[in-house]
């Protein structure tokens, strides 16, 4: 099975973070079709048919690139916290 690269993964999801965010601030057509847009590509690079399945499944990608590289998410700015959906 082909392992997404951690830096794609954390790249989309801060994306889609940025773009829930601009979407919980007011909905623009512009903002739901990248939203749409990007929650297609992050659904697809995990594998999953679910953002929230990917969003699980991306955050487990992370922690184990993390301790794979004996980094800790404080190390990487993260503070350890998901991206909850």
């Amino acid at each position: 099975m082909l392992v997404p690269d951690p830096k794609v993964v954390r790249q989309l999801l801060t994306r889609y973070a940025t773009l829930r965010i601009a979407q919980a601030e007011g909905r623009t057509a512009a903002v739901a079709g990248e939203l749409e847009d990007v929650t297609r590509r992050l659904c697809a690079t995990m594998g999953t048919t679910s953002i929230h399945d990917a969003v699980a499944r991306a955050d487990d990608l992370l922690a184990r690139a993390r301790t794979d590289c004996g980094r800790s998410p404080e190390a990487d700015g993260e503070g350890g916290l998901s991206l909850a959906v």
